[in-house]
C-alpha cells in the first residue's frame, strides 16, 4: 500500500496543489485550473486514484525479494547492501541447468520457489511507449502514452536536449506502468542504423544518414531512458540496434533473413558501426542488439569479432547482447550457417550473445551442452550480463516504492506536460523546403478559409508511423488546421495509394472557393514500413496530378505538406511556381496536426533541417540496395551514398531548411594552427598523414566560437551545422558534420555558440584498413556560407625511441 499511497500524493501534487512556473503556464492551464476553482474535485481525484491503484495492487504479481515473503527475504541475491555482483553470483548459483536454460529468451520463466515471477524482456520505446513487443500491456489505469513525433521527425530538430527530454519523459511513463505492473523495464529502443539507401522501409525510426547526427541522438536518447547521472542504477534499460551494416528488409526479391551485406572495413568504422560504439561508449546504453543479416559472410548474432571483441571488448559494454527476433533460428534455418541447431545456439553463445528473442536457445542449449559444443560456464556468463542489468534496474530490490522512481504512477502518463512536449517536438521537426515570395507564414485575417485536401489531411494512425503504441489523443492536420481558419476538407484521394482520380474535381472546386490552399500528401506504412522496402521515391499513385490540379485551380496560395519517414521527389512541385510552399512534417506524432497549424500560421517559424538527402528518382537505377559501399564507384557508374560521398543532383540536400526569418554567423574566435605530438615511429606511414592511435589527439580539443544573429524581423530557432572539410585530395568524403546546435533568437538578437571540435573524431579519415589516419595540411570548417582554415602539423621531434 506504500506504493498506492506515493502514487496518490505525487498525482495530486502534480496535477493540482504543485503551481506552476509562470513560463510554463502554457503547459498546465487546460489541467490544473479548473482544480483549483473546485476543492472538490480534489477528493474526486482521491477517489479515482484509490480505485485505479487498488485494481492495479489487486491485479499485479508480487515483484522479486519482496520484504513481505519470508522465503526470499534473506538469499543474498535479495540483499541490497551486497555488491551486485556478488547477488548475480549467488542468484545463478541456486539455478539447475534447465532452470539457466529457460533465462536464456525474451520471455524467460518463473522460478517460485525464488520468489521471482515470470519476465518478458521484449518491450518497445522507439518514441513513446510501446505495445508492439509483449512487454507493454495497456488497458485499464494505463489505457496508453504519450506518442511523440517519429525518430527521423524528432532528428530533423537538431536539438540534443530535446532528445534527452523525450527520452526522460519516456522513461517516466515506462516506470510509472512498470509500478502498476503492466510494463517491463527493458526497452529494445533506439534504432541507430544509418539510413544509406532512401528506399529502406524503416527509415522513419533511424536519426538519418549521418554518423555523427545518429550518433549524437544514440547517446542523448540513451541517458535519457536510462536516466543520465544516476551512477551504476538504471531507469529503464536501453537497446541500441540493430547491429550492424542492416538497413535492407525486403528489396528485389532479397530480404533481411538472407542479406549478406559485403562491407568494406572502412565504412565499417567510418559509417556503420559509428552511432553503435557512441551508444556503448559515451551513452553507457545497457544492451545492444545484434541484427538478421550477415557482415561479410557471418551472422551478426554468431559473429566473436562483432559481439565478444569489439561490443563488450573494445568499447567495454556493461550491459547484455540479445538478438532480434528469431534470428538465431534463422541463422540456422535460413542462412544455413551451422549443421544443426545446437551448433547454432552454441556459436551464439560463445560469439557474446546473452539473450534469445524467440524459444531457439530454450529448445537447443541443453543439447548443445550435452554434445560438447558448450559449457555450462558459458551460460553462467550470459546469465551474469542480463541479471546484473535487472539488478541495476531493482528488479531484485523488492516492492519499488521505497526505491528510486517507485512513486511514478497513473498521474505520470500522458500529463499535459508531456503532450506538449510531444506538440514542441513535433513543432521542431518539421522543415520547410520551399517557400515562394515568402508565401508562408498565412495570415488569419486574409486567409479566413483554407481547403485542406489529400489523404493524410485528417489522419490519426498515420501520424505516429510504427512501433507506436497507444496515443493519448490525437489532433488531425484538419482539426489543427480549424483552429486557426475556417476549413473545406476534401480528401481527394482513398488513401495514399491514390488509385483513383474520381475525387478531384471536388478538391479543385474546394481550392477555388479558400483563401489558401494545404495538400497533405506523402507516404503512410502501406507504402513503407518494416519488412517493406520503397520501390520508388516518387509520390504514389495519382497524388502528383491531384497536387497540380488543386494548385492550378487555387484561388490563393498553395502549400503542400508532405508527411513520410524517407524522402520524396517532388522536383514536380520544387519547380511548379503556382506551388508556393513545401513543408515535410515527417510522422510528427499524436500533435502532428496542431505542429504543421502552428508553422502555417506562424505561431512557430520552422528551424528543422532535413536529417537526409532527397535524391532524385533517377537515382535509383545505380544505386541497389545490395551495394553497400558509401564511397562512388565511376568505373561502374555507381554514384555513392549519402551527402558526403554522393555528388550527383538533389531535390534537397542534407541539412537544407528554410525560416520565415533570416540569420547570419561570424566566426568570434578559432584556432588556426594544430600541432600533433607524435608518440610512435609507426605513426608516420607516409609523408601526407598520420595514424591517430600514434598521437596525442585525443586530447587535443579545439573551440570554435561563432556568433549568430537573427537579421530578420521575427523570431525564430535556428540550426548551426558545422562541416569538416579534408586537405584537398585527402578523401572521397566532401565534407562530414562534426558538430550543431540549436538555438532561438528574438529578431534583431545576437547569440554566440560554441562548437567543440575534438581533433580525432573530427579532422580524422579512415582508410581502408579501417585506421583513423589524420591528414596534414590544411583543413576547413564550414559555416553556412563562410569557412575558417586550420593548419594540422606533425612535432616530429618529440618521437621517443
Amino acid at each position: 500500500m506504500k506504493f498506492i499511497a506515493a502514487s496518490i500524493a505525487s498525482s495530486i501534487y502534480t496535477q493540482v496543489i504543485q503551481k506552476p512556473k509562470p513560463s510554463h503556464l502554457d503547459l498546465y492551464r487546460s489541467s490544473s485550473h479548473m482544480a483549483y476553482k473546485n476543492g472538490l474535485q480534489i477528493l474526486s481525484l482521491v477517489a479515482l486514484l484509490c480505485v485505479s491503484f487498488c485494481a492495479i495492487e489487486a491485479a499485479r504479481t508480487p515483484f522479486a525479494c519482496d520484504p513481505k515473503n519470508g522465503l526470499t527475504r534473506s538469499l543474498k541475491f535479495c540483499r541490497t547492501s551486497v555488491p551486485i555482483h556478488v547477488r548475480v553470483s549467488d542468484l545463478i548459483g541456486r539455478l539447475t541447468l534447465q532452470e539457466k536454460i529457460r533465462l536464456l529468451v525474451n520471455n524467460a520463466i518463473a522460478l517460485p520457489r525464488l520468489g521471482i515471477q515470470r519476465y518478458e524482456w521484449w518491450s518497445e520505446a522507439l518514441h513513446g511507449v510501446s505495445n508492439t513487443g509483449p512487454g507493454v500491456v495497456f488497458g485499464g489505469a494505463f489505457p496508453g502514452a504519450t506518442s511523440f513525433p517519429e525518430v527521423i521527425t524528432t532528428a530533423a530538430s537538431f536539438n540534443e536536449s530535446l532528445w534527452e527530454e523525450i527520452g526522460r519523459v519516456v522513461s517516466d511513463e515506462a516506470r510509472a506502468i512498470y509500478n502498476g505492473g503492466t510494463a517491463g523495464l527493458t526497452y529494445w529502443s533506439p534504432n541507430v542504423n544509418i539510413l544509406r539507401d532512401p528506399r529502406w522501409g524503416r527509415a522513419q525510426e533511424t536519426p538519418g544518414e549521418d554518423p555523427t547526427l545518429v550518433a549524437k541522438y544514440a547517446v542523448r536518447y540513451v541517458r535519457g531512458l536510462q536516466g543520465n547521472g544516476n551512477g551504476n542504477r538504471l531507469k529503464v534499460a536501453a537497446c541500441c540496434k540493430h547491429y550492424s551494416a542492416y538497413d535492407l528488409d525486403n528489396w528485389n526479391g532479397i530480404d533481411r533473413f538472407h542479406f549478406n551485406a559485403k562491407v568494406s572495413k572502412q565504412d565499417l568504422q567510418e559509417t556503420y558501426n559509428v552511432p553503435f560504439k557512441a551508444c556503448v561508449v559515451e551513452g553507457n546504453v545497457a544492451s545492444v542488439m545484434c541484427s538478421y543479416n550477415q557482415v561479410n559472410g557471418k551472422p551478426t548474432c554468431a559473429d566473436p569479432d562483432l559481439l565478444k571483441k569489439t561490443v563488450r571488448g573494445n568499447w567495454g559494454l556493461n550491459g547484455y547482447i540479445v538478438s532480434d527476433c528469431d534470428s538465431v533460428d534463422i541463422l540456422y534455418s535460413s542462412q544455413h550457417y551451422t549443421a544443426t541447431p545446437e551448433e547454432a545456439a552454441a556459436d551464439s553463445i560463445k560469439a557474446g550473445l546473452d539473450l534469445n528473442c524467440g524459444p531457439f536457445l530454450a529448445l537447443h542449449t541443453e543439447q548443445a551442452i550435452t554434445r560438447g559444443l558448450l559449457s555450462e560456464v558459458d551460460v553462467n556468463n550470459a546469465l551474469a550480463n542480463t541479471i546484473t542489468v535487472q539488478m541495476r534496474l531493482g528488479m531484485f530490490d523488492g516492492e519499488p516504492s521505497a526505491h528510486p522512481f517507485g512513486n511514478l504512477g497513473i498521474g505520470d502518463v500522458c500529463t499535459p506536460a508531456h503532450q506538449e512536449l510531444a506538440l514542441e517536438a513535433a513543432r521542431q521537426g518539421i522543415v520547410l523546403l520551399k517557400n515562394q515570395a515568402s508565401s508562408l507564414p498565412l495570415s488569419t485575417t486574409r486567409h479566413r478559409t483554407v481547403a485542406v485536401i489529400g489523404p493524410n489531411s485528417a489522419v490519426t494512425v498515420t501520424m505516429i508511423g510504427n512501433y507506436a503504441g497507444v496515443p493519448c489523443a490525437y489532433t488531425t492536420p484538419v482539426q489543427g488546421i480549424g483552429k486557426y481558419a475556417k476549413v473545406i476538407h476534401q480528401d481527394g484521394c482513398a488513401g495514399v495509394a491514390c488509385n483513383d482520380n474520381g475525387n478531384f474535381g471536388a478538391a479543385e472546386i474546394a481550392a477555388r472557393h479558400a483563401d489558401a490552399t494545404v495538400l497533405v500528401m506523402g507516404l503512410d506504412q502501406s507504402i513503407e514500413a518494416e519488412f517493406r522496402d520503397r520501390v520508388g521515391l516518387l509520390l504514389p499513385g495519382h497524388q502528383q496530378e491531384l497536387v497540380s490540379r488543386v494548385a492550378m485551380a487555387s484561388k490563393g496560395p498553395t502549400v503542400l505538406v508532405l508527411m513520410s519517414g524517407g524522402p520524396i521527389d517532388v522536383s514536380f512541385a520544387k519547380n511548379d511556381p503556382r506551388i508556393s510552399a513545401i513543408l515535410w512534417a515527417g510522422y510528427p506524432g499524436q500533435a502532428g496536426g496542431a505542429a504543421i497549424a502552428d508553422i502555417l500560421f506562424g505561431k512557430t517559424s520552422p528551424g528543422g533541417k532535413l536529417p537526409m538527402t532527397w535524391y532524385p528518382q533517377e537515382y535509383l537505377a545505380k544505386a541497389p540496395m545490395t551495394n553497400m559501399n558509401m564511397r562512388a564507384d565511376p568505373s561502374s557508374g555507381y554514384p555513392g551514398r549519402t551527402y558526403r560521398f554522393y555528388k550527383g543532383p538533389v531535390v534537397f540536400p542534407f541539412g537544407h531548411g528554410l525560416s520565415y526569418t533570416k540569420f547570419s554567423h561570424k566566426i568570434a574566435q578559432a584556432s588556426k594552427v594544430v600541432s600533433l605530438l607524435i608518440t610512435n615511429p609507426r605513426a608516420l606511414t607516409n609523408s601526407t598523414d598520420v595514424m591517430a592511435r600514434y598521437t596525442n589527439c585525443n586530447a587535443q580539443s579545439l573551440d570554435l566560437h561563432i556568433d549568430v544573429k537573427n537579421t530578420g524581423l521575427l523570431d525564430g530557432s535556428h540550426t548551426l551545422l558545422v562541416f569538416s572539410i579534408p586537405p584537398t585530395g585527402r578523401s572521397s568524403a566532401t565534407k562530414q558534420l562534426v558538430g550543431f546546435s540549436k538555438l532561438h533568437l528574438a529578431a534583431g538578437s545576437e547569440q554566440r555558440v560554441r562548437i567543440g571540435i575534438h581533433v580525432c573524431k573530427h579532422l580524422s579519415i579512415v582508410d581502408e584498413f579501417g585506421n583513423r589516419r589524420i591528414p596534414m595540411g590544411e583543413h576547413k570548417l564550414q559555416i553556412g556560407h563562410i569557412q575558417h582554415s586550420i593548419s594540422v602539423l606533425a612535432n616530429l621531434h618529440q618521437i621517443k625511441s
